[in-house]
């Protein structure tokens, strides 16, 4: 039993494993499912009535989906009822919606018809009310935002355009909205369409919105400005905007010139000095100090504070940062610190440790890093959770929590979170503790750490911060002579535990791997199947770091960072000059990159502390120096 569990009566427990499914179990929902792919209606249904499970509803999903029928309309209108709103809905009702259309029964797909995102679907409801009578201008009025999209719609929605269009709704305004996004959303097609639809003294405009997508120099060619209109001045400002980041001598250069071109209005003014104030301190530019204070205050957010911050500690301006937080109400972790840090180096040590003592007990990377500069014991501030067991009873035998329960152990992770997420969203606070217990003592890491985070549980460590897996993380971490506080803290940060995690750069697993970097690493192919398995992300992940760790020279910070942009982008980053490793980490170029170090720091000081060892593993970065 889990040591968070001992806070809770053990007679409350007893209903979380109490309904752990047979392999006989399984194999009968298995086999009535394919029953009902087959599509034979009195099979399906004799199989339904001898099925005593959880999942007896998704074998009804797989037959409706499957084989909509209007001698079944009771039938799914049933089941569109008992199961609205739940993951089960959606896949009938769709099936069966299409299949309404196809046989052109339009007004009991209006019947059926609820709002989705899918825009055939919604034009198809739209251009039935006209057709069976409704109001022209209450059909047509709503056309206009599923038309002023910066993508191309469904031939389905043609009809109900077109109508649109004779109408009159098709406004310069509209058209000119719609343009805008397509181009600034490079769809190339759509805005060869649009042109069409404008006048031929303005088709100019298409071509030239497309030039400066595909091309953000060419925002800087003057010659391009033949009217020198608003239009225009849009589409300027969108690529000065875009050339930034590319080029900085030329969009300084251009943004000079056009501002002699154009009457530009103060909000694009300000958009342009925001972004060139952005993109010129990532770039460590000369200038970034001038954009910088160009920003107004009220555009000042957290991500242009913290290149402001950024500017100055790179030029060592310990007076600019005391003005630029001294006095502010509300301020983060990491700009106490950094005050606090700047009173230091203007030799105001009171100032500097009362502002470190005020962070010290939080349980983060900054407060960790305080803590090591006073010589303080880390603290975890963790609590017990206590729940009721009648309310722990209830939750497990909620009827989304057994359908989740059963996917999870059918290996169908998708369709598990999402009654996971349905059980949770539609449930009360006290309900979604149940809930995280639940799913911690049945070890699905990823729901217990995303449901205390949907509610601020910040404190419950022990749940939110699992020994997920420690067999293989203490069996790898040993053999490839890395932390295991380190190897786990990576994994906690990268999937949450999540072993089918998948990222939009194709990375699997646990430790969110490369096939190409296992591949690497392995010296053979690995397959994404395989990556998918614990064992082996986590042997593999293990095996990153120890190279990663060898590349740097044993310096597991640079490690850190390497494993999440790449060694040969962090040498890049290494100053000529030697710095410390906490002001280095603070100015790493990628906001990615630079949240990432700190959180698996303070991730790591929370397992090295849960594993029962001691000291503030964070502190030695203070004595780190980087570079040079």
């Amino acid at each position: 039993m889990k040591s968070w569990i001992l806070k809770v009566a053990v007679t409350g427990l007893t209903a979380i494993s109490c309904f752990s499914f047979a392999n006989s179990d399984l194999d009968a929902f298995k086999k009535a499912e394919r029953i009902a792919w087959s599509g034979n209606y009195n099979a399906f249904t004799a199989a339904l009535n001898q099925l005593d499970h959880p999942l007896k509803p998704y074998v009804e999903m797989a037959f409706f989906e499957r084989h909509p029928r209007l001698k079944y309309q009771q039938q799914i209108a049933h089941f569109l009822t008992v199961y609205e709103s739940t993951p089960l809905e959606w896949p009938v009702r769709e099936s069966w919606l299409k299949y309404l259309k196809r046989r052109g029964k339009k007004a009991l797909f209006i019947d059926y018809y609820q709002d989705s995102n899918d825009a055939a679907l919604h034009c198809t409801y739209l251009q039935y009310q006209l057709e069976l009578g409704a109001p022209k201008k209450a059909i047509l009025e709503q056309v206009s935002d599923l038309w002023v999209v910066g993508k191309s719609q469904p031939r389905a929605c043609n009809t109900i355009f077109n109508k649109w269009q004779q109408a009159g709704y098709l406004t310069s305004d509209r058209l000119w909205s719609r343009i805008t996004k397509a181009a600034q959303g490079g769809q190339v097609s759509l805005l060869r369409y649009l042109k069409t639809l404008l006048p031929k003294s303005d088709a100019y405009l298409a071509d030239l919105y497309t030039t400066v997508r595909r091309d953000p120099s060419a925002s800087a060619g003057l010659y391009r400005y033949k009217k020198r209109n608003e239009k225009e001045a849009q589409i300027a400002v969108y690529g000065v905007r875009r050339l930034i980041w590319r080029d900085q001598k030329l969009a300084l250069r251009a943004w000079d010139k056009l501002q002699g071109m154009f009457d530009f209005t103060e909000q694009q003014k300000d958009s342009v000095a925001y972004r060139f104030a952005l993109a010129l301190a990532s770039k460590g530019h000369s200038d970034a100090r001038f954009w910088l204070n160009k920003v107004k205050p009220e555009q000042q957010d957290a991500k242009l504070r913290q290149w402001m911050m950024s500017n100055m500690l790179k030029e060592q301006d310990w007076s600019g940062i005391a003005a630029l937080f001294t006095g502010m109400t509300n301020l983060s972790h990491g700009q106490t610190y950094w005050l606090a840090y700047s009173y230091a180096q203007r030799g105001e040590e009171d100032r500097a440790n009362k502002l470190w003592q005020d962070i010290a007990s939080e349980r983060d990377y900054y407060g960790f890093l305080a803590a090591g500069r006073l010589g303080l014991d880390v603290s975890l501030n963790t609590k017990s959770l206590d729940v009721q067991p009648s309310l722990l009873t209830k939750v497990s035998q909620a009827p989304g929590f057994k359908r989740a329960k059963a996917l999870y152990e059918l290996g169908r992770f998708t369709s598990a979170r999402r009654e996971w997420n349905y059980l949770t969203n539609t449930s009360s606070v006290a309900e979604k503790l149940a809930a995280s217990i639940l799913a911690a003592e049945l070890d699905w890491y990823d729901s217990t750490i995303y449901t205390l985070a949907q509610i601020k549980a910040w404190d419950y460590v022990e749940l939110r911060f699992p020994i997920a897996f420690e067999k293989y993380f203490s069996r790898y971490s040993k053999r490839n002579h890395v932390d295991m506080a380190w190897s786990i803290a990576i994994a906690r940060r990268e999937s949450s535990f999540a072993p089918d995690a998948r990222s939009h750069a194709n990375a699997y697993g646990l430790m969110q791997l490369l096939p190409s970097t296992a591949r690497y690493i392995s010296k053979q192919r690995v397959s994404k199947r395989n990556l998918l398995q614990p064992a082996t992300n986590i042997r593999l992940g293990t095996d990153y770091l120890e190279y990663l760790k060898k590349k740097n020279q044993g310096n597991e910070m640079l490690a850190t960072a390497s494993y999440n942009a790449g060694y040969h982008r962090i040498k890049k980053w290494l100053p000529d000059e030697a710095i410390p490793a906490e002001l280095w980490i603070e100015l790493i170029p990628y906001r990615e990159t630079r949240d990432y170090v700190k959180n698996v720091f303070a991730y790591r000081q929370v397992y090295h502390t849960r594993l029962g060892r001691e000291g503030n593993i964070v502190a030695p970065l203070l004595e780190m120096r980087i570079g040079g």
